[in-house]
């Protein structure tokens, strides 16, 4: 009995040593979030998804279990990036971004059309706009990476990054897809500022960016009408659009506490797609504003704990694509929570880790994947110092030798 427990020692301080290493590093606080968002949508998918579902003869549980495997395949690949040497995608960018423009100009050409617009494929299952923000998001950061010697001339550093929102983000508009295009360009903004482009760099990416929205407003009928009942909507709310007053309707009526889970009435006299664009009201109703808050709260945790990751990263390209995908994320969120209560115009994207859609939620659980290595490269480099440094304190103290070496005088004339 002695032996076989001496043989095993060695083998149980082998396995204890790499699982160590396997969860060294690790943010459990962001991996806690994201569990806990993704599980929470799950349960407000279930609520909200019935009604659309006999709409499309479908049994009530349908987006839940469609949802479910979609998730479960979120995680997996989520866990794989986690182990992926996010420098990886270095030599893969170009191809990334070649296969996400391929894939923009095959939903023009053969795309399915749903509610007035043409932005998925294989009958709605797959929406490469919501692929093209994480693919954006690597490419450029790898990019501007690459060039940050000549990032603030503009001739290499914002004439070509122009070029690149400017092809993604027409391919998205020709769809048309206002929030996803609007989503591309400010991400490629706030990369070229995190980067170190110059203020007045950026000043002019603004200006460019509100002239094109001002004309892409009177050229499609669809964003203007948006803007208009967004207007309309800030002066009198009953002349808000209808979803938004079907969403405003919902949160007054959930009240403090909410009336239950399952018990939501709006969800089910109109209120538009409650399952994906319009889930938070739903949220609000059954959950009330403490629901709606908590939940507005682990996003803020999840910011917290993204920007945390983008300051500790090993180097510059970590910092890029950690801050880009917790931006993004973030930016999705307050988007689809601001359209809700009228701070802002219709836009059509969804709530990340909560609204229904297998799109949006693969690529959001990727680049939680891609953020949770980026942090664990950080902290398992910042353990190295402390231990490095820690074991020269210890090797001078066993020395006999003071920690910190005191100046030698020289000796006086007296000695």
């Amino acid at each position: 009995m002695g032996t076989g427990t001496f043989v095993n020692q060695p083998l149980q301080r082998s396995i204890s040593r790499r699982f160590r290493a396997v969860r060294t590093g690790i943010d459990f606080v962001l991996v806690g979030v994201v569990i806990a968002l993704v599980l929470f949508g799950l349960l407000m998918v279930y609520s909200a998804g019935p009604l659309f579902a006999a709409l499309l003869k479908q049994n009530a549980d349908f987006f839940l279990i469609r949802q479910s495997m979609w998730a479960l395949l979120g995680f997996v690949g989520a866990g794989v990036l986690m182990f992926l040497d996010y420098h990886f995608y270095k030599r893969f960018t170009l191809l990334i971004m070649g296969g996400t423009i391929a894939l923009l100009l095959a939903v023009i050409v053969i795309g399915d059309m749903t509610f007035g617009a043409t932005r998925s494929l294989n009958e709605g299952s797959i929406r490469p706009s919501e692929f093209a923000k994480l693919a954006t998001i690597l490419y450029v950061a790898v990019w501007l990476n690459a060039k940050k010697d000549v990032l603030n001339d503009i001739t290499f550093g914002l004439i070509p990054l122009i070029l690149i929102l400017g092809v993604v983000g027409a391919l998205i508009m020709l769809q048309p897809d206002f929030s996803a295009a609007f989503t591309i360009v400010v991400l490629g903004a706030m990369l070229f500022f995190l980067a170190g482009g110059e203020w007045r760099q950026i000043a002019l990416v603004l200006v460019i960016t509100l002239f094109l929205g001002w004309v892409i407003v009177n050229l499609y009928p669809t964003g203007k009408d948006r803007v208009l009942g967004f207007w309309s909507g800030l002066q009198e709310p009953i002349k808000a659009e209808y979803q938004v007053r079907r969403s405003l309707e919902a949160i007054i009526r959930g009240g403090v506490f909410g009336v239950g889970i399952g018990n939501s009435t709006t969800k089910l006299t109109g209120l538009p797609v409650a399952h994906n664009d319009s889930i938070f009201a739903v949220i609000a109703e059954e959950t009330g504003l403490v629901g709606a808050f908590l939940l507005i709260g682990a996003y803020v945790v999840f910011l917290w704990r993204g920007l945390a990751i983008a300051k500790n990263a090993p180097d510059e390209l970590g910092s890029l694509l950690a801050g880009g995908i917790t931006i993004w994320i973030v930016l999705e969120a307050m988007l689809n929570i601001g359209v809700s209560v009228n701070l802002l115009p219709q836009a059509g994207n969804a709530l990340p880790f909560i609204s229904y859609g297998g799109s949006s939620l693969l690529s959001t659980l990727a680049g939680v994947g891609i953020l949770l290595n980026i942090g664990r490269l950080g902290n398992q480099q910042k353990q190295k110092g402390e231990q490095t440094l820690g074991a020269v304190v210890n090797l001078r103290w066993r020395d006999g030798r003071r920690r910190v070496s005191r100046p030698v005088h020289p000796a006086s004339p007296e000695e």
